[in-house]
């Protein structure tokens, strides 16, 4: 039993790798998802997943699969679709996660034709789906820096972000913080997206960021509370799912995922604030 779960992760390096560049996902996406779900944002994090894929795409065009090129080409589309978004919500009648939802199709279809203009089939599901066993230490260095970023900068923001998950007119009316925290938000996702395209691709990465976050809202309910047992179930995913994969020859990026949508059901069902739970009546205390 011991071997089962723990010999993977001694003898293989690329568990190593896989384990330690999941684990850094886990600790710096979950948090994000937490804030996405409680400004009821979750669809956004999608959204901004296809948005990178047209970056990424022509960084593969020009250079192959570079890590360097590709992900600088995700960064890059992930903040002009944000960005563009914004504007055009701010500037016209639409709202923006209307904006957003043009901008990502628009996004996905120009990605998906990129890589086909030079790659392969395989090439393309690289690209979307990801390889979390191939990383090497070039991806764990970026994907730790960009850990190390979105804790810091979630420190720095965090009253302003509960402020706003609480009440946005209020922020907006004591402080002109609101813009600079909505944005820099939003910078925190693509990053994060981009740290997940990585290992899991563009249409897996979000699923770590939501899944854990929209799981722990059924036991827990402070922020601070949250983002701590996301971090714990989406870590726990990418274990499970990791085995999972190593043992039974399965994709690792969806075995993550399904790893943590196992979570999610399992709540919904049993949790305190889950589907069963929540729909029994109150006990009645005899009084005397």
């Amino acid at each position: 039993m011991l071997d089962t779960v723990f010999g993977p992760f001694v003898q293989y390096a690329f568990m190593q790798r896989a384990l330690m560049g999941g684990l850094l996902i886990a600790l710096s996406a979950a948090p994000v998802g937490v804030f996405l779900m409680l400004r009821r944002m979750s669809l956004t994090g999608d959204a901004m997943a296809h948005a990178i894929l047209p970056g990424a795409a022509i960084g593969f065009l020009l250079f192959g699969l570079e890590l360097v090129p590709m992900t600088l080409g995700g960064l890059i589309a992930g903040a002009l679709v944000a960005a563009g978004a914004g504007v055009v919500a701010r500037i016209t009648v639409q709202k923006e996660d209307a904006a957003l939802a043009a901008f990502y199709l628009i996004s996905l279809a120009l990605g998906v034709m990129i890589v086909s203009l030079r790659g392969s089939s395989v090439d393309l599901m690289h690209v979307l789906f990801g390889s979390v066993l191939a990383l090497n230490a070039e991806s764990l260095m970026m994907i730790g820096a960009i850990a190390a970023t979105t804790l810091v900068c979630l420190t720095l923001i965090w009253r302003a972000l509960v402020a706003e998950c609480l009440d946005p007119g209020f922020l907006r009316s004591v402080s002109g913080w609101g813009p600079i925290v909505h944005f820099g938000f939003l910078a925190l996702v693509v990053i994060n997206l981009v740290a997940g395209f990585q290992a899991l691709g563009t249409l897996l990465s979000v699923g770590l960021m939501i899944l854990p976050a929209a799981t722990a809202r059924f036991w827990v309910r402070t922020a601070l509370a949250m983002c701590l047992l996301a971090v714990a179930l989406a870590a726990t995913s990418v274990v499970i799912g990791l085995l999972i994969s190593f043992h039974y020859a399965i994709a690792s990026g969806p075995a993550i995922i399904l790893a943590a949508g196992a979570f999610y059901f399992t709540s919904l069902l049993l949790a305190p604030r889950g589907a069963v739970w929540a729909r029994l009546p109150a006990r009645r205390h005899r009084t005397a």
